[in-house]
């Protein structure tokens, strides 16, 4: 004799998590028979009369959902299509009266790229989503980071260009008076523009989408309880939920730098004053972007690293960037150390060790720490790495089930696209579907000008690893674009897979880099051979055919081609 038992599940939100439902509910042993519908929330299934309903239950929570038993649902199988239509027909009817409680709930902890994007496109898929956010909507990017920092960039750009050029003999150089207050207010209005359209306008316009202010802790696998700045606290019940957090300046423990005024980025951003001397600590991506920039707009900056610039790419771009800075005025200390910082009315004093530096403003620019602490990630079952970062898979999925995490504040690489990309995946994932982030290939830019960029495997990575490649680097003055620019700072360096000639990985620091470094993570994706890249046309006079240029050289010398030589 066989039985059908009627489930309420919940949780399920698209026809694939149907799907995964009833692949889950199969594999019990003894089920004969299985019908899931996500629109009700109900699943029929059919087996012996000693069909274990614990046993089924499991099976759907071992799958990400929540199932429980409908009431009275036991009888034969000849009564189940009627027990079980009268069961959805409940459903339906709750549903359509529910306000919201009883939909999937979609937690996001963070309003950044990752937060947004996952938002989206949970919203899209039906489920409610509660957005907790403790400062302003947006996140880094648009807010102290991206778009702030390349506006900066490029204002201190066009001062640089007018007060000194390649073409200064033709064209008469003005030093430029700057107003640095007038900067920051056009700066600033941008950033209140985007934040606006690309993020508050969003919530705004969207009935799936709630906003929570305040800072969210974890209360259990399920909950969170959000204590709000007047210390009033709320909980959130979710089925899933994403950290997307993001990271904050991480400040080194330098005797007498606490309680100074020393900036981070986030200041340095929004500073109405120029610096006479600035002294920048810090030699990755953002000390060199903000210490070129104020160097442009009138300051006078001495950079301290603590090794070399750049020291976790290829030695050649540290090298080169340091010249670059140093010709154009700025003081480059590297392997150098803060051991004690004074601060005084007119500014600051730092140690270090064999000279006393003074300056009136000192930025920190010593790398970034994820925002994990004081959420009781442990009491969730939250796996982190010594760094505090949030240890995920490449589905987004960390070490709790039902809890994924996106951006800066996981161990993926900390680069908004990356963030985005993350997000969406694990929305996807979190409404049941299967869809993983590759990040074998990712290109990388340094605002600096010249500019640096980066993709795929570096010569001493590619060594490290003992994969054995030839490389071949390409100075610009072999490159008739930068000729024509009068500028051949900089090179092009091709890394490929001895034997093969796979392309591995491409650096460069050059003119508009950002704009060709896509076009080697193309060919690396891919997987084209330097001659397959070196064959291919290229638009002439830009800055991208010296990608071309510089995979012919693994078999010609190109100082003996004529130009735009195929």
């Amino acid at each position: 004799m066989s039985e059908t038992l009627a489930l309420h599940i919940n949780g399920m939100t698209c026809a694939s998590c149907a799907r995964h439902v009833e692949e889950a509910l199969a594999n019990v042993p003894g089920v004969r028979q299985v019908h899931v519908s996500y629109p009700q929330g109900a699943a029929q299934v059919t087996g012996p009369s000693e069909l274990d309903a614990r046993a089924l239950i499991q099976a759907v929570q071992a799958s990400g959902y929540d199932a429980a038993l409908e009431k009275h649902a036991r009888g034969p199988a000849t009564d189940a299509t009627s027990r079980l239509g009268r069961a959805l027909g409940r459903l339906g009817k709750r549903a359509k009266k529910d306000s919201g409680e009883n939909r999937f709930q979609v937690a996001i902890i963070g309003s950044g790229g990752a937060a947004f994007a996952a938002a989206i496109r949970a919203a899209e898929t039906g489920a409610r989503v509660t957005m907790i956010e403790r400062g302003v909507t947006g996140g880094t990017c648009v807010n102290v980071g991206c778009v702030p920092s390349k506006i900066m960039i490029r204002s201190a750009y066009i001062a640089h260009l007018r007060a000194t050029s390649p073409f200064d003999v033709g064209v008469e150089a003005h030093a430029p008076a700057v107003k640095r207050r007038a900067l920051v207010a056009q700066q600033q209005k941008r950033v209140e523009e985007l934040r606006h359209t690309k993020y508050e306008s969003i919530v705004a316009q969207n009935p799936n989408i709630n906003l929570v202010r305040g800072f969210a802790r974890f209360k259990d696998a399920r909950t969170l309880v959000v204590t709000s700045d007047d210390g009033a606290e709320r909980e959130v019940a979710f089925d899933r939920a994403l950290i997307a957090t993001g990271a904050s300046p991480a400040i080194p423990d330098v005797p007498g730098l606490a309680g100074t005024p020393f900036w981070t980025s986030t200041e340095a951003l929004v500073a109405e004053e120029l610096p006479s001397h600035l002294l920048v600590y810090g030699g990755s991506v953002v000390a060199l972007e903000l210490a070129q920039a104020f160097l442009r707009l009138g300051s006078e900056v001495t950079m301290i690293a603590r090794s070399t610039l750049l020291s976790k790419e290829d030695p050649l771009i540290g090298e080169t960037m340091r010249k670059i800075l140093t010709d154009e005025g700025m003081r480059v200390l590297t392997h150098r150390t803060l051991r004690r910082v004074v601060h005084e009315r007119d500014g600051f004093s730092v140690d270090l060790g064999d000279e006393m530096l003074r300056g009136d403003r000192l930025l920190i620019a010593t790398g970034r720490r994820p925002n994990t602490a004081g959420m009781n990630l442990e009491g969730a079952g939250v796996a982190l790495d010594a760094g505090g970062a949030i240890i995920v898979n490449d589905h987004m999925r960390t070490s709790a089930p039902n809890i994924y995490a996106a951006g800066d504040c996981t161990t993926q690489p900390e680069y908004v696209y990356v963030a985005a990309a993350a997000g969406t995946r694990a929305a996807i994932n979190m409404s049941g579907g299967d869809v993983r982030l590759d990040l074998s290939v990712v290109p990388a830019v340094t605002f600096t000008d010249p500019q640096i960029a980066t993709v795929g495997m570096s010569e001493v990575q590619a060594t490290r690893q003992g994969v054995a490649v030839e490389v071949r680097t390409l100075t610009l003055d072999n490159v008739p674009r930068a000729l024509a620019n009068f500028d051949t700072r900089g090179f092009i360096k091709l890394v490929a897979e001895a034997g093969s000639g796979r392309l591995l990985g491409a650096q460069a620091v050059a003119g508009e880099a950002g704009e060709l470094i896509q076009a080697a993570a193309l060919a690396i994706r891919n997987k084209m051979t330097v001659e397959e890249l070196g064959g291919q046309l290229f638009p002439y006079l830009t800055m991208v055919e010296g990608l071309k240029l510089c995979a012919q050289t693994f078999t010609k010398d190109v100082k003996q081609l004529s130009c735009c030589a195929g």
